[in-house]
């Protein structure tokens, strides 16, 4: 992705969706210098990372991401100062903001990256899907996500309530598996599954995490598995 390094600059469409998308992970973030944000949350079972268009040339830290993107909003087209120890936003008709940055030993962020070990379950989820579950898990008031093979060699995704035997439940397959012989059940807990709008490659390892991919962005997500989590071959 091409990068302009900056200290004065807008914030794209793309950038400013991340930043809300990270604010509902974690309510603080670290923007080291560079192309890349990332987040993990508070309990550290999701964490994320992304490039962005823009290259900031600024170590800064926000506290509290939604009330930073909440004063972002007060602008039609607001331009962007980041100095040493505060940013300015401007819009085109002289208002502004002076914004100071958090200390960054106060905030919780990643301190490695995730090297994913190799992947069990593999599958496509698109937006449609991904909507529909949700919705469904919203509707019948249950909280977790399987994903489980099925006898037909099949991945099926299912909202339910893992505790409940009599659980209502809904489900879709979403492709083959990788190994027929396989048996598995993956848990998510669908509050933990805090990602942008778009299609994804998901992988899954059997030392319960997985690994979330944008089609289109680049950006991914590693989401921790439930430790009840089950696979054998």
């Amino acid at each position: 992705m091409e990068t302009t390094v900056m200290t004065r600059t807008k914030l794209t469409k793309n950038t400013l969706n991340l930043l809300k998308n990270f604010s509902s992970i974690n309510s603080n973030i670290l923007v080291e210098p560079g192309n890349k944000i990332t987040t993990i949350s508070p309990v550290k079972n999701v964490m994320s990372e992304a490039t962005v268009s823009e290259n900031f040339d600024t170590k800064f830290g926000i506290w509290d991401l939604n009330k930073f993107l909440g004063v972002i909003s007060l602008f039609d087209d607001p331009t962007f100062n980041f100095e040493e120890k505060y940013v300015t936003i401007e819009n085109s008709n002289g208002s502004s903001v002076r914004y100071h940055y958090s200390e960054p030993t106060l905030l919780t962020v990643p301190t490695k990256s995730i090297s994913m070990p190799s992947a069990v379950v593999t599958f496509d989820l698109t937006q449609d899907t991904f909507s529909e579950l949700t919705k469904a898990a919203s509707v019948l008031q249950v909280s977790d996500l399987a994903v489980r093979s099925t006898e037909s060699g099949t991945v099926e995704l299912v909202v339910l309530d893992k505790n409940d035997v009599g659980s209502n439940t809904y489900s879709v397959d979403v492709g083959d598996m990788l190994d027929s012989e396989s048996e598995f059940i993956f848990y998510f807990k669908v509050e933990n599954l805090k990602i942008i709008e778009g299609d994804y490659t998901v992988d899954i390892s059997d030392k319960n995490i997985s690994q979330f991919t944008h089609s289109s962005n680049d950006v991914k997500y590693w989401i921790a598995l439930e430790t009840d989590s089950k696979y054998s071959k």
